[in-house]
């Protein structure tokens, strides 16, 4: 109700990511849009500069990501929201094995003890023991991670900010929507953008619910490696995640997209002032 009265709406989005769907907005709805994104690319500096302060595991898991070659870590998050019953994050972690890439896992969901959905032999993976994947309770330096050279694919849910963030770093995803808009999300990185590769992910819930189909390991695994593979699909899903990823950087620079929308936003409130 309130954006029908509203003068116009702020997006964190940039033209060429959704062509036809801004000039839906604009034509067919008859709204004023301005697209400002993506704020990821600022979110980077940010994230950067405060990687000082960042929990020993975190730094832990950035220090590991030094060491692994470029394109060959698997991150995975879904967020702070999107839960996992255990037999779903048992599986997951049989992917990640499965796929026999390295991975870093963000873990905010799995709230049961460890071995109620580890996986045997997944211990073996992760420090002490293995030195093939991290883990990271809790929050993580998203932007910071998606734009090492080490991270190869992002096992995403398709939040919109999740979203932007791996286009404007050029990261693949592997898509696993969990609720409302992240389904939509999903079909324009694999259908529309040519970025990603579903799970096949089908149940449609609310961020409250967790009873969700469990996908296989197997499935998971397979998804990862049409990503990541050096055949036709796989280079050129990389070769659009590239030449999207420069035309994210590219909107915010003087003469870009979104740096023309941000001019005109301006000037257009400007025009509007009300002098008292």
């Amino acid at each position: 109700r309130s954006t029908g009265h509203s003068y116009g709406e702020v997006f964190n989005s940039f033209h060429e990511l959704e062509p036809e769907c801004v000039e839906h907005h604009r034509a067919a709805l008859g709204r004023r849009a301005w697209l400002v994104g993506p704020v990821a690319l600022a979110s980077k500096d940010v994230a950067a500069r405060g990687a000082a302060e960042l929990s020993p595991d975190v730094d832990g898991c950035l220090r590991w990501l030094d060491t692994k070659p470029d394109g060959s870590v698997v991150y995975v998050s879904f967020g702070t929201v999107s839960s996992f019953s255990p037999a779903e994050t048992r599986e997951l972690a049989r992917g990640l094995d499965l796929s026999g890439m390295n991975f870093a896992w963000v873990i905010s969901g799995a709230d049961e003890p460890e071995p109620e959905w580890t996986p045997e032999g997944f211990a073996e993976l992760i420090p002490p023991r293995g030195d093939r994947g991290r883990t990271i309770r809790g929050w993580a330096p998203q932007v910071l991670v998606l734009n090492h050279p080490a991270v190869g694919v992002f096992v995403t849910h398709c939040g919109w900010n999740s979203t932007l963030e791996a286009v404007s770093a050029g990261v693949p995803m592997v898509t696993w929507p969990r609720y409302s808009d992240q389904f939509y999300n999903e079909r324009h990185v694999v259908e529309v953008l040519g970025v990603g590769v579903g799970v096949g992910a089908r149940d449609f819930g609310s961020n409250l619910e967790s009873h969700h189909r469990v996908i296989g390991g197997e499935v998971i695994a397979g998804a990862i490696r049409r990503v990541t593979g050096d055949g036709e699909e796989g280079e050129a899903i990389l070769r659009k995640a590239a030449e999207l990823a420069a035309k994210a950087r590219a909107a915010p620079e003087k003469g870009g997209s979104s740096y023309d929308d941000v001019g005109r936003l301006m000037d257009e409130l400007m025009a509007r002032r009300t002098f008292r």
